[in-house]
């Protein structure tokens, strides 16, 4: 029978951790044993007691490791749990459980979508704690991608197994280094991006939590308006930047914080992610100037900074982009999908995966041609074994079969087509807004039917997760010894 034992130790330790951030938002409050203080308290010390109970309950002295099978379940459950708690000074707010659920599940999941409205007036503490569990998800999530998700064998990453194992290519010597420095890396980029929204305008609260939401490509704004509240090019360029940034993959960061610059610069992914970004970029905004009144500097800013918000699966918003004519509609849609790299904090399919496919379409091809021909598929100048295509392959049929099934279920619960569809894809990629008049740039979730909240909140944990990490708990054999 699977040991839970070490199940509950780590996930009770977590929760002691989380409860103590929930103490962070005091420094804002108003008042600390009044309104948001109180429910900042005393969620702060139900978590608490929850993780010490779980810790109580699962007693040994003795070392331990996680197994797969327990790696898989602590993953799943801590992606689940965390965000229940994390909804509980929402619910303090005012917000339904339902709502304050759906926006905890979407800040931890660094998806953006929101259920709140009013955010220019809304309190401090809460706007404070709701770009911290962005934050606190982005860094969880590079953790996850980069150390458990290759021995766990998920949706192809099992190819970055050698990057932590493997003496030649070893980055640094143990996973508790890699987690130092990918932490280290992250607070260094926050402080960097924050110092320059500070420079080039925002105020130190603004600053701060823009900074904590755009290295963790999450999303969430203190305004209602994203960043089309500031009004400036500067600010928005910054933007850009530092989405990029989080959406680049950590290992690149740590070679090259270690004096490695020939492997950051010749990194296949990072080439081919900016370069897509680039030559769409110049697409769109080269569409939008000659079909449009607009200036192309002001058609270049923009496009920069929604089309890389969108492929980071980030979810600013500087303009409506709804408004810029059905070419750059069907192509918002479509880069919903893209996403960063692995070991980034970006969700969506990652840019390796086309590149794998694409290899393997040409290599396929090539057999069709040349059927005794043997031309193994190369990446990063090592064989893709058949495990890695197969895993791919099947990642995208989940993704495929998921947001058929999402949709359906959106639409069965009373949201139109175009609400069904770009909510189920935005869900599914971590990326925040969606298409049409309700949930699009300039609208949110809050009208939404419950059920259909609850429908997306599992998808953006299917999605975060890559798939695999929650549906194989929901098999027999999982839970067989």
């Amino acid at each position: 029978m699977l040991s839970l034992t070490p199940v509950f130790r780590v996930l009770g330790g977590l929760l002691i951790a989380f409860s103590a951030f929930m103490l962070a938002p005091l420094m804002v409050a108003p008042a600390l044993l009044t309104g948001s203080g109180a429910d900042f308290i005393l969620a702060a010390l139900a978590t608490a007691f929850c993780g010490l109970a779980l810790i109580a309950l699962s007693p040994t002295k003795a070392s331990f490791e996680l197994t797969r099978k327990q790696g898989f379940l602590v993953t799943a459950l801590a992606w689940i749990i965390l965000p229940a708690f994390g909804a509980l000074p929402l619910m303090g707010h005012g917000l339904s459980v339902t709502d304050a659920y759906f926006e905890a599940v979407s800040g931890m999941t660094t998806t953006g979508s929101t259920v709140m409205a009013g955010l220019d007036d809304t309190d401090a503490a809460i706007l404070l704690w709701r770009s911290l569990m962005q934050s606190l998800g982005g860094v969880g999530v590079i953790v996850l991608g980069i150390i458990m998700m290759p021995f766990l064998r998920v949706g192809g990453m099992q190819l970055f197994h050698t990057e932590s194992s493997d003496k030649s290519e070893k980055i640094v010597a143990k996973a508790f280094d890699l987690s130092i420095w990918i932490f280290g890396i992250y607070v260094a980029l926050f402080a960097l991006c924050a110092g320059a929204y500070r420079i080039f305008g925002m105020d130190w609260f603004d600053a701060v939590n823009h900074s904590m939401t755009t290295i963790s490509t999450g999303g969430f704004s203190t305004h209602d308006s994203s960043f089309g509240y500031f009004q400036n090019e500067a600010l928005v360029w910054t933007g850009t930047i530092f989405m990029i940034a989080g959406a680049l993959p950590f290992v690149a960061f740590i070679r090259l914080a270690r004096g490695k610059y020939q492997a950051f610069f010749t990194d296949i992914q990072l080439k081919a992610f900016l370069t897509f970004l680039f030559s769409t970029i110049l697409l769109i905004a080269i569409t939008r100037a000659a079909r449009s009144d607009t200036q192309i500097g002001e058609a270049l800013t923009h496009s920069a900074f929604n089309i890389v918000s969108i492929v980071t699966t980030t979810g600013f918003a500087s303009e409506d982009y709804q408004l810029w004519g059905p070419f750059a509609v069907g192509a918002f849609f479509i880069l919903t999908f893209i996403g960063g790299c692995s070991g980034s904090t970006a969700g969506g399919v990652k840019i390796y995966r086309f590149q794998i496919l694409g290899r393997l379409a040409v290599a396929h091809l090539s057999r069709i041609v040349s059927p005794s021909r043997v031309r193994p598929v190369l990446y990063h100048d090592r064989k893709v074994e058949d495990d890695v295509a197969f895993a791919i392959l099947a990642f995208l049929v989940v993704m495929l079969v998921s947001l058929i099934l999402s949709t359906f279920l959106l639409a069965w619960f009373g949201c139109d087509l175009v609400t069904a569809l770009t909510g189920s894809a935005q869900a599914l990629a971590n990326v925040g807004p969606g298409l049409g008049d309700v949930i699009g740039p300039a609208g949110n979730f809050s009208t939404l039917p419950d059920p259909a909240k609850w429908v997306l909140s599992f998808m953006m944990i299917l999605g975060r997760l890559e798939f695999f990490t929650i549906l194989v708990l929901l098999t027999p054999a999982f839970w067989r010894t």
